[in-house]
C-alpha cells in the first residue's frame, strides 16, 4: 500500500519509522471510529494506538479531530510518547512529507500546546531548525510564517507552561529577521518579516528575563537588525535605559557580554541534516581526503548565491557546539579550524565574510577563563598559526580584523574587550592549545604594523606575560625553527610560568633613546635592551615591562629589515 505520509520514489527503500506508522494505522484503524473503546489498553497496544493516531491526524485531516478526541481519552503519559513520535518525524521526514501533512503537522502541534503535553518544546525546537537560513522558497516562508504565527497566538501558553522555548523562537526569528530584511524586493516576506519584528520586540519589551538567557549572542544578532528602527530603540534603551525594561538584576548591557550563549542555541540554525554531515566530516574524514566530502557539502547546501548566510551559523556551530573529543584532537581527522577556513573561502560578500570573522572570533571578545570554554576560541588561533606560512594572507586578514574589533566593537566597553582578548590569547598558550605565539610575532612575511599591535597588545593588556609569550628569537637574538615536541610538552599539562607585570600606560610604548640613538645598530641596540632587560626586572616591574616592550619592537624592525 501506497504511503499517504511521505514521498516515495519507485526504487527508494522503505522508511522504517512511515512503515511502523502506516501499518500500525492499518491495523487498528477500526477502533479509531466511535464509539471508543473504554477498556485500558496494555502497554504494547498503547504504543500501537499513539502510532495509529499520528499517521491518521498526519493522513486524514477531515477525522482528524476525532482521532485527536480518541487520544485525549486514553493518554496516560501526558502526550509524551505521542509528542516523541512528532519530534521523530520532523526530524526524520520533514524533507519528505506531502503537502496535507505538513500542514497537519502545524495544527496538531497547535493542539499539543493546548493540552501543555510533555515534550512540546522538543516538538517546537525542532519545527523551528526546519526553517532553513537562505532559502525563499514558497515552502520554506510558508513555514516560518506558520511558526511566526504559532508563537505569535500561543504567547500565554508557552509564557506559562514552557517559557524558555520562547528564546529559542527569538534567537531563530531575531537570525532569520536580519536575512529577510536584506531581501526588501520579496514580497512574500512582507508579512513575514512583520510577524517576526512583532514576536522579537514583544519578547525584549515585555520578557527581557527570558531574553537575557540566551546570553551574548544575543546582541550579536540584535546588532544585525539595529537599523530597523524599533530594534535600534531597544539597542538605545539596553544601553542607555536600562531600568525602562523594569528587569530586576539587569543594570548594564555588560552583564550580557559576560553571559556565554549554550550551545542548544547554536543548533537552532542548523537542519538536522547539516548537522550529521558536519559532525560526520569532523569526526571521521582524514585530513587530506576532505575534498569530496567538502564538495558534497557544497552542492547540497550552499551552492545558491542566497545560501551563504548559512555559513555564519556553521561557524558558530562548529566553534561553540561541535567540540571533539581529546582522542579525535590527537588524530589525523580533519581538524575544526581546517573546515572553518575552508569555509571563509566561500564567502562571496564583504557582509558575509564580516560576519563570518564576527563569529569566529566573538567569544574572544569578551573570553573569561572562569566562565568560557577553551574550545570555543581554539578554532580562531589554530587558523591564524597553521595558516603560516602557506596562507599567510589568511592569517593576516583574520589579525588584521580583530584588532579592528578591539579597537571599534564596542568603544564605550573597549577596556572589558582588551581584557577578553588578553585572556584569550593567554588562555590558549597557558592550556596548550599553542606552545607559543613567537610564530606570529616573528613571521617575516606578516604586516610589520600587526606585529607591532600584537606585541603592544600583549605587553600593554595583559595582567602577567607568560615567558613563552617572548619570542625564542628575542631571547637568543639567533632565528630558531619552533619544534613540535614544545607542543607536546603542553599537551601533557606543563603549565606556563607567569611575570606578574602591572596594566601599563600609553607612555611606556615609546623607544628609549638608545634604540633611537643613529650611532649604534639594531642588533648592539637589542644586545643592550636585553642587558638591560634584566636590571629593569630588579628595580621595577613598571621598567621592566617599559624595557620589555623595547626589545620586542626593536627586534620586528631589525626582522623586517632583514626581510
Amino acid at each position: 500500500m501506497a504511503s499517504k505520509l511521505i514521498w516515495v520514489s519507485p526504487y527508494e527503500v522503505e522508511n522504517q519509522l512511515e512503515l511502523s506508522l502506516r501499518q500500525a494505522f492499518d491495523i487498528l484503524e477500526p477502533k479509531l471510529r466511535p464509539p471508543f473503546s473504554v477498556t485500558i489498553p496494555d502497554p504494547e497496544e498503547y504504543v500501537q494506538l499513539n502510532r495509529a493516531i499520528v499517521y491518521g491526524v498526519l493522513c486524514y485531516p477531515d477525522l482528524a479531530k476525532v482521532y485527536i478526541r480518541y487520544l485525549h481519552a486514553l493518554i496516560t503519559d501526558g502526550y509524551a510518547l505521542y509528542t516523541s513520535l512528532l519530534v521523530g518525524i520532523v526530524n526524520e521526514l520533514h524533507c519528505k512529507l506531502v503537502d496535507c501533512a505538513k500542514s497537519q503537522l502545524i495544527w496538531v502541534t497547535k493542539e499539543m500546546i493546548h493540552v501543555s503535553a510533555v515534550g512540546i518544546d522538543g516538538l517546537l525546537v525542532s519545527l523551528l531548525r526546519r526553517i532553513v537560513g537562505g532559502d525563499y522558497g514558497d515552502e520554506n516562508v510558508w513555514l516560518c510564517s506558520e511558526l511566526a504565527s504559532l508563537f505569535l497566538g500561543k504567547w500565554d501558553c508557552l509564557l506559562e507552561d514552557d517559557p524558555l522555548v520562547l528564546t529559542s523562537a527569538l534567537y531563530s526569528f531575531l537570525r532569520l529577521l536580519g536575512d529577510h530584511c536584506r531581501f526588501l524586493g520579496i514580497a512574500k516576506l512582507e508579512n513575514v518579516r512583520r510577524m517576526e519584528s512583532e514576536f522579537c520586540v514583544r519578547m525584549f519589551r515585555e520578557q527581557l528575563h527570558l531574553c537575557l538567557k540566551i546570553g551574548r549572542d544575543l546582541l550579536r544578532l540584535l546588532q544585525d537588525v539595529l537599523y530597523i528602527p524599533e530594534f535600534g530603540e531597544i539597542w538605545m534603551d539596553l544601553v542607555l535605559n536600562p531600568c525602562s525594561f523594569r528587569t530586576p538584576g539587569f543594570s548594564d548591557i555588560s552583564q550580557i557580554y559576560q553571559s556565554r550563549t549554550s550551545s542548544r542555541y547554536f543548533l537552532l540554525r542548523i537542519t538536522p541534516e547539516m548537522e550529521t554531515q558536519l559532525r560526520f566530516l569532523l569526526t571521521y574524514v582524514k585530513l587530506g581526503s576532505q575534498m569530496r566530502h567538502q564538495t558534497w557539502f557544497w552542492r547540497k547546501f550552499l551552492s545558491r548565491p542566497e545560501k551563504e548566510t548559512i555559513l555564519i551559523d556553521i561557524v558558530r556551530f562548529i566553534c561553540c557546539a561541535h567540540h571533539p573529543s581529546n582522542k579525535i584532537i590527537q588524530s589525523d581527522v580533519i581538524p575544526r579550524w581546517a573546515v572553518i577556513g575552508w569555509l571563509l573561502k566561500l564567502c562571496r560578500t564583504n557582509y558575509i565574510e564580516h560576519n563570518v570573522k564576527l563569529a569566529l572570533f566573538y567569544d574572544w571578545l569578551f573570553f573569561d577563563e572562569r566562565a568560557d570554554n577553551i574550545m570555543n576560541v581554539e578554532p580562531a588561533i589554530l587558523l591564524m598559526v597553521c595558516s603560516v606560512p602557506q596562507y599567510l594572507d589568511i592569517t593576516q586578514s583574520l589579525l588584521g580584523f580583530l584588532f579592528r574589533l578591539v579597537d571599534n566593537y564596542d568603544t564605550n566597553r573597549r577596556d572589558m574587550v582588551i581584557r577578553g582578548v588578553s585572556s584569550a590569547f593567554k588562555e590558549v598558550v597557558r592550556k596548550g592549545v599553542i606552545s607559543s605565539l613567537d610564530i606570529l610575532v616573528t613571521c617575516p612575511g606578516l604586516a610589520p604594523y600587526l606585529k607591532e599591535n600584537l606585541v603592544r597588545f600583549l605587553t600593554s593588556h595583559s595582567e602577567g606575560v607568560p615567558l613563552n609569550l617572548l619570542p625564542v628569537n628575542v631571547l637568543s637574538l639567533t632565528p630558531q625553527k619552533h619544534h613540535p615536541s614544545q607542543a607536546k610538552e603542553n599537551e601533557c599539562g606543563t603549565e606556563a610560568v607567569d611575570i606578574p607585570v602591572p596594566m601599563s600606560d600609553n607612555s611606556c610604548l615609546s623607544p628609549c633613546p638608545s634604540v633611537q640613538n643613529s650611532g649604534q645598530t639594531q642588533a648592539d641596540s637589542l644586545q643592550s635592551l636585553v642587558q638591560s632587560l634584566g636590571e629593569s626586572l630588579k628595580q621595577s616591574s613598571t621598567k621592566a615591562l617599559q624595557s620589555l616592550e623595547n626589545v620586542l619592537l626593536s627586534f620586528i624592525r631589525l626582522d623586517n629589515q632583514r626581510g
